[in-house]
């Protein structure tokens, strides 16, 4: 975990967290409606996802245990090299746990997100990388006296890196960095970043 925090405290990495949210709503829009028109029809796919994570910083110490059901349209864009883009879509249930809150230490997180993906066409295990920003609605957006996210509502915005393997591709794993804040829609906003395993199974 020290290596995968070192990778994510590179400055390019760090970078990412300290966009705005609306500036990568405003790149995954543009991404969107600049491709071309999906692939043939395919049969939907869905999944149920369990993740795993931790925020670990000078002023929060939290642990997330993460459901999501994800629906995969099977759209497909831009066949390059034997990659290609896809977009699958999220819902989520999380629960927090803070060993340093003098608030609430336990936190119910909701939300959805849109998903792009960047995935090998073919062959038994197919490597993937992620971006996505969702919107999130927390349970109690205090979590100490002195750390308090001001808003429940907020936004997700997530880099990652997986692959999905089995005979029909009924897998997936993967490493996600997250970062959740309002925006600056109202103050203070402090953010948490959260570095999460997650295993999906398609039904």
């Amino acid at each position: 975990m020290k290596n995968l925090k070192g990778l994510f405290g590179h400055p390019i990495v760090r970078g990412f967290s300290g966009l705005t949210s609306r500036s990568l709503i405003g790149a995954a829009s543009l991404m969107a409606f600049s491709f071309a028109a999906p692939g043939p029809a395919r049969a939907d796919q869905f999944g149920v996802q369990v993740a795993g994570g931790i925020a670990n910083s000078h002023d929060v110490r939290e642990s997330k245990v993460d459901l999501g059901g994800v629906w995969d349209p099977q759209w497909s864009w831009w066949e390059i090299g034997g990659w290609h883009f896809a977009a699958v879509f999220e819902g989520h249930v999380a629960y927090w746990h803070s060993s340093t809150a003098d608030v609430h230490d336990n936190v119910f997180e909701f939300g959805v997100t849109p998903v792009f993906r960047f995935i090998k066409s073919s062959g038994a295990i197919r490597p993937f990388v992620e971006a996505g920003v969702g919107v999130r609605l927390l349970s109690h957006p205090s979590i100490s006296s002195h750390y308090m996210m001001s808003s429940a509502f907020q936004f997700a915005d997530m880099v990652g890196v997986g692959a999905s393997f089995g005979s029909h591709q009924q897998y997936a794993a993967g490493f996600r960095f997250q970062h959740l804040s309002n925006a600056s829609i109202k103050e203070p906003n402090p953010g948490i970043d959260f570095e999460q395993l997650y295993v999906q199974y398609n039904l």
